[in-house]
C-alpha cells in the first residue's frame, strides 16, 4: 500500500500524527524491540497461566496497572500502512470502506459503510489470525488484533497516551488473554479449541494436529493427576489423624498407678483402660482400610505422573516455531467471531474499529488485563466460592481462561464451564468485552454465567431439585416468571454483588435466603451485614443452626 493509495482524509490524519511526533528516526525500532532477548523471553507463555495450581487461594493484588513510559507504537508515522500491509484484498477492502466512512456526510450512507466495515474487518482478522503465532509479528498488526486500533489518529490525545502505556506482556501468571494472544496459544497447541456444537473430524495430516492431540491427552491426564493428588493428600491427613488418636489411646493404656503399700508394683488395667482394647482394635481396622485406599491412590498418582512426564517430553520435542494448523485456527476464528457478536447482543454496536466516537470508558474501567484481574479479585474477595468446583467432597479453586475482546459490547458470558476432556480440574472459559459501559457489570455477568453452568453440571439430572439451580428454579416457579432461567439468575447475581453486598436490600426475602446459602459472601462480610439489619441477622442465625446439624 503506497502513499498514493491512501484516502486524502486519512493521509491528513496521519500527517497530524507525524507533526505531533516528529521524525520517525527518534522512535525505537519495533524490529529491534521484538528481536531483543528480553522481549523474546517476555513473549514466552507463562506455564502458570495454563497449569491449575490447586494450592492458590486467590488473586495477587495488582499494584502496577500501566507502564511509566510510552511504548511509542502509536506514534509511528507508518502505523496504518504497516497494520494493513501484506494482508491482500481484505486489507484493501477495509481501507476503502473506512476511507468512505470517515469522509461520508450523509447519515444513511454512513450507516451502510459502518455495517460493511464489520464484515470486511472480520475477513481481515481471518487472514491475520494465523500470523499471531509469529514471534516477529509487527506491533501495529498485533495492536490491530488486540485493541482494534487501525488508525492512531482516531484516538484523542488522552486515549493515545493511555493505550501507549498499557502493559503488553502477561506478567501476572493468570490465564487472561487478548485476542492476538488467544490465537497464538491456539496456533501453538498450548490451548485447545473452544467447544462448538458442530462435530469436528480430526485431521491427521494437519501440521498442528499432533500438538493438539498431545494437548488433549495432557488435559485429560492433568485432571487425573490433580484429582489423585488431592485424594492422596486427603487420605494422608486422615491416616495422620487416626495415628494420633491411636497413639493417645496406647499412651493412656500404658499408664499405671502404683499400688499403695506394694511399691514398686503397679495397678492392673482399669475398666476404662480395658475399654480401650476395643477402641484400639477399631482404630487399627480403620487404619488398615485407609492404608488400602492410600495404596490405590498412590498407584494412580504414580501412573498419572509418569504419563504426564511422558506427555511433557513429547510437547517439548515439538518444534518451537511450529507450523500453524490452518483448519483449527479457522474453527477458532469462527468461534471468536461469534463470541464478539455475543458481547454486543443483537441490538448492540458491532463496529469493530477503535474510535473515539464510541469509546467512553474511563481508564480503570477499560478491559485491559490488569483492570480485569483487579475486578476479578474484588469479585472473589466478596464471593469466595465463585471459582470453586467440588469433586468427591473436595473444593478446588479453578480460575477460568479469560478472553478480552476489543468490542463495544456490554455482555460478559461463559463460553464453556470446563474442558470437555477434563471436567474435574480444567479451566472454563469466559469472555469479556474491552470497551463496555460498565466493566464491573460485564465481568459479574460472566462470573454469574460460569457459576450457573458449573452448578447445573454438578446437579446433573437433578438440577431443578438440588443445590443452587434447584432452589433458584423453585423460587422462579413460585413467582410464576417466564423466560430464560439463566438470564434471571445473572441479573439477580449482579444485584446480589452490587447492592446486597453493601446491605442495600433489593431482593425478595426468599431469594435473598437462596443466595445467602448457595452464593455466600465471605465471613467478614457476613459478620458486618448481620450488624446492619435484622434481615441479615436472621440469615446469619440460620447458618449457625445448620452448622450445628449434619444437614448443612
Amino acid at each position: 500500500m503506497t502513499d498514493q493509495d491512501l484516502d486524502p482524509t486519512i493521509a491528513a490524519l496521519l500527517a497530524e500524527t507525524q507533526a505531533d511526533v516528529g521524525p520517525s528516526d527518534d522512535l525505537p525500532s519495533f524490529k529491534d524491540i521484538s528481536d531483543s532477548p528480553a522481549e523474546k523471553k517476555a513473549n514466552e507463555p507463562a506455564d502458570s497461566a495454563h497449569k491449575v495450581d490447586l494450592s492458590q487461594t486467590g488473586f495477587k493484588e495488582i499494584t502496577k496497572f500501566y507502564e511509566e513510559e510510552s511504548n511509542h507504537i502509536f506514534d509511528d508515522k507508518a502505523y496504518y500502512k504497516t497494520a494493513l500491509g501484506g494482508e491482500g484484498d481484505q486489507a484493501q477492502r477495509v481501507h476503502k470502506i473506512l476511507s468512505k466512512y470517515l469522509t461520508c456526510q450523509d447519515p444513511k450512507d454512513r450507516t451502510v459503510y459502518r455495517q460493511q466495515i464489520v464484515t470486511s474487518w472480520w475477513e481481515l482478522i481471518r487472514v491475520m489470525c494465523p500470523k499471531a503465532a509469529d514471534r516477529n509479528l509487527e506491533k501495529p498488526k498485533q495492536m490491530l488484533m488486540r485493541f482494534g486500533v487501525v488508525l492512531p489518529s482516531l484516538f484523542t490525545p488522552e486515549q493515545k497516551q493511555l493505550f501507549s502505556t498499557v502493559i503488553l506482556n502477561n506478567n501476572t501468571g493468570e490465564p487472561v488473554y487478548y485476542m492476538d494472544e488467544w490465537f497464538k496459544e491456539i496456533a501453538t497447541g498450548r490451548l485447545s479449541l473452544s467447544a462448538t456444537d458442530e462435530a469436528r473430524t480430526p485431521r491427521k495430516n494437519d501440521p498442528g494436529a499432533e500438538a493438539q492431540r498431545i494437548q488433549q491427552l495432557k488435559n485429560k491426564n492433568d485432571g487425573k493427576l490433580q484429582n489423585a493428588e488431592s485424594l492422596l493428600n486427603s487420605k494422608e491427613t486422615e491416616r495422620q489423624m487416626l495415628e494420633n488418636e491411636l497413639r493417645n489411646r496406647i499412651d493412656s493404656l500404658c499408664e499405671h498407678s502404683p499400688v499403695l503399700g506394694l511399691e514398686p508394683h503397679k495397678q492392673p488395667y482399669t475398666d476404662g483402660q480395658k475399654r480401650l482394647f476395643a477402641e484400639i482394635q477399631e482404630k487399627l481396622r480403620a487404619l488398615q482400610k485407609v492404608d488400602k485406599e492410600l495404596s490405590g491412590y498412590m498407584k494412580d498418582f504414580e501412573e498419572a505422573k509418569a504419563i504426564g512426564s511422558s506427555l511433557e517430553n513429547k510437547m517439548s520435542e515439538q518444534p518451537e516455531a511450529m507450523e500453524v494448523s490452518t483448519g483449527d485456527i479457522m474453527i477458532e476464528y469462527q468461534t471468536v467471531r461469534q463470541m464478539a457478536k455475543m458481547t454486543c447482543g443483537r441490538q448492540g454496536n458491532q463496529f469493530p474499529v477503535f474510535t473515539r466516537e464510541f469509546y467512553h470508558c474511563v481508564p480503570r474501567l477499560t478491559g485491559f488485563r490488569e483492570n480485569v484481574l483487579s475486578i476479578l479479585k474484588w469479585v472473589e474477595d466478596n464471593d469466595p466460592e465463585c471459582f470453586v468446583r467440588v469433586h468427591k467432597n473436595m473444593k478446588n479453586r479453578i480460575v477460568p481462561y479469560v478472553l478480552c475482546l476489543p468490542t463495544y459490547g456490554d455482555f460478559g458470558f461463559c463460553w464453556e464451564p470446563f474442558d470437555r476432556y477434563n471436567r474435574v480440574t480444567s479451566r472454563g472459559r469466559i469472555v469479556i468485552p474491552m470497551y463496555p459501559r460498565d466493566l464491573k457489570i460485564a465481568i459479574l455477568m460472566a462470573v454469574a454465567d460460569l457459576r450457573w453452568q458449573v452448578a447445573k453440571e454438578k446437579a446433573s439430572y437433578y438440577w431443578m431439585e438440588e443445590g443452587l439451580t434447584g432452589q433458584y428454579y423453585q423460587w422462579i416457579e413460585r413467582q410464576k416468571l417466564k423466560g430464560d432461567l439463566k438470564s434471571y439468575f445473572i441479573a439477580d447475581y449482579v444485584l446480589w454483588m452490587t447492592k446486597e453486598v453493601d446491605g442495600i436490600q433489593r431482593m425478595d426475602k426468599d431469594l435473598r435466603a437462596v443466595f445467602w446459602r448457595f452464593v455466600p459472601f465471605n465471613q467478614e462480610k457476613k459478620d458486618d451485614l448481620k450488624m446492619r439489619s435484622p434481615v441479615y441477622a436472621e440469615l446469619y442465625q440460620r447458618d449457625l443452626n445448620r452448622a450445628m446439624s449434619d444437614g448443612y
